[in-house]
């Protein structure tokens, strides 16, 4: 099929209303992919009207009718799984392996809201009065606002999209300035799924106009956003404003605690898999490791191990298992971290610097520190990036205060072999995610959801469709 990378507003595609365009680039060799439009709040005032319009068909339409084009939306990203995947790995790193597996992962989504949109489902509730009846239903919010982060850029899209469309609403997509062919590309197999016109519609350019826009149009009735707490804390005080309905993802601090119990070798192999995927640039990625004393020295050694064998470059390249950072910025603050760290008294095991070689990209050798301290910014702050600290821990009461010891509440991680003690420490943890000898999760059929400042709503499961859905009262008179 044949993709098409400008702005989708009405079912029309075209340029920024301003004229304005956007460079992106390779991080791994810092050269020109595409030029892409890239407008203002004006664009996005006239994707919300586009939507807004189109909303009383698409919210009227049969769950089977909206069910059966995700459903060939899904079949499309399969089908097409290796060109997107390429696409996506030209603007955000990432290596071809994991870019197709995100892929996929998309079109499980789109498929997992076809079948959810059949069973948002009311009840009939019974009355206190014999004349009456009671009657609770499910009704799309409207137009949905959605601004995703740049890290999974076709994964974030369809989490928020795939679930908005099912439950009859109509979207307005903002991705990340720095990924945004690969939302464009979803949005031209949505068009040729069947969708019409104004259904979905794409915007790409500056965020703070376009979020406002948002904001404080009448019409937008929630906006999803993937991102920092700061843009998270802006959209809060916006929507105070005017009432609007709020879906936010604002990242996390995952501790992963490991019991003396837990095989090491195990844990260590999965523990560099999980950690260095996407360089480290996933919201759920284990990052403060807390480790016995009495196995921290030798997990350390073999993490190291593990570590030292991985292979950065370009992610086209079948050998890469770890790509570059997505621009400059983050590689300059990845690197600040861990020369704090280390002036901090930290020990730096393997990497902690840019690569020789690498001129060009934004590349970041995979880094193992020990020792950072408990205030240390590698545990206080968001990572994303390709560094695993390790500390050590005296016994489970330690550990889980110092698992708690953070502002964010997304994805924890325990390894034991002992039941009591891992039902125990789930409990305890302060997390919406927990992985007992599990480093992933989440899934598309249970909810994605965060705790404290790692955010406000549901994604996935049956609780993702819900968070699109207004809930009705009808209450019918006279049946005397």
């Amino acid at each position: 099929m044949t993709f098409t990378y400008r702005q989708l507003i009405g079912g029309q595609w075209q340029d920024a209303s301003n004229s304005g365009t956007w460079d992106v680039l390779n991080p791994a060799t810092e050269e020109l992919v595409r030029t892409v439009p890239f407008g203002d709040g004006v664009d996005c005032r006239l994707a919300i009207d586009a939507a807004a319009a189109a909303f009383p068909a698409w919210s009227r339409s049969t769950a089977y009718e909206r069910a059966g084009a995700l459903k060939r939306a899904s079949e499309l990203m399969r089908e097409h799984n290796e060109v997107l995947a390429q696409t996506t790995v030209l603007e955000s790193g990432k290596p071809l392996l994991q870019a197709r597996g995100e892929w996929k992962v998309a079109a499980d989504l789109f498929e997992w809201f076809a079948e959810e949109a059949k069973r948002a489902y009311g009840r009939w509730v019974p009355a206190r009065d014999a004349a009456r009846r009671q009657l609770v239903i499910k009704q799309p919010v409207g137009v949905v606002g959605i601004i995703t982060a740049w890290n999974f850029p076709a994964y974030n899209v369809a989490r928020a999209g795939a679930a908005a469309l099912a439950a009859g609403c109509t979207i307005v997509v903002r991705p990340s300035e720095y990924t945004p062919l690969t939302a464009m590309e979803m949005a031209s197999i949505l068009r040729e799924a069947g969708l019409a016109g104004g259904t979905v519609n794409l915007i790409n350019g500056e965020p703070e106009s376009m979020g406002q826009e948002m904001l404080r149009h009448p019409a937008c009735a929630k906006i999803h956003f993937t991102g920092s707490q700061r843009v998270g804390r802006i959209l809060m005080d916006g929507a105070s404003k005017t009432i609007t309905r709020l879906s936010l993802e604002l990242g996390g601090n995952a501790p992963v605690l490991i019991f003396p119990d837990a095989d090491l070798e195990r844990v260590a192999a999965g523990a560099v898999t999980a950690k260095f995927r996407n360089a480290g640039q996933v919201c759920i990625s284990p990052q403060r490791f807390y480790v016995h004393a009495s196995r921290a020295e030798m997990f350390s050694e073999l993490i190291a191990g593990h570590v030292a064998k991985l292979r950065v470059g370009e992610g086209l390249n079948a050998e890469t298992n770890v790509g570059p950072l997505i621009n400059a910025r983050q590689r300059d603050r990845v690197e600040a971290l861990v020369a704090g760290a280390r002036d901090s008294g930290a020990t730096v095991l393997t990497g902690g610097k840019r690569p020789s070689g690498r001129p060009r990209g934004y590349f970041f050798e995979p880094t193992v520190l020990t020792n950072p301290g408990a205030d240390s910014p590698l545990f206080e702050h968001e990572i994303f990036g390709p560094v695993l600290p390790i500390a050590s821990f005296d016994d489970a009461e330690q550990a889980i205060a110092q698992a708690n010891s953070t502002s964010y509440g997304l994805a924890a991680y325990v390894w034991t072999k002992d039941l009591r003690a891992a039902i125990q420490t789930a409990e305890r943890l302060e997390f919406g995610m927990i992985g007992v000898n599990d480093w992933a999760p989440q899934s598309t059929e249970v909810p994605f959801t965060g705790w404290k400042q790692s955010g406000i709503g549901r994604e996935s499961g049956a609780e993702g469709l819900d968070e699109y859905l207004e809930t009705k009262t009808i209450a019918l008179g006279g049946f005397e």
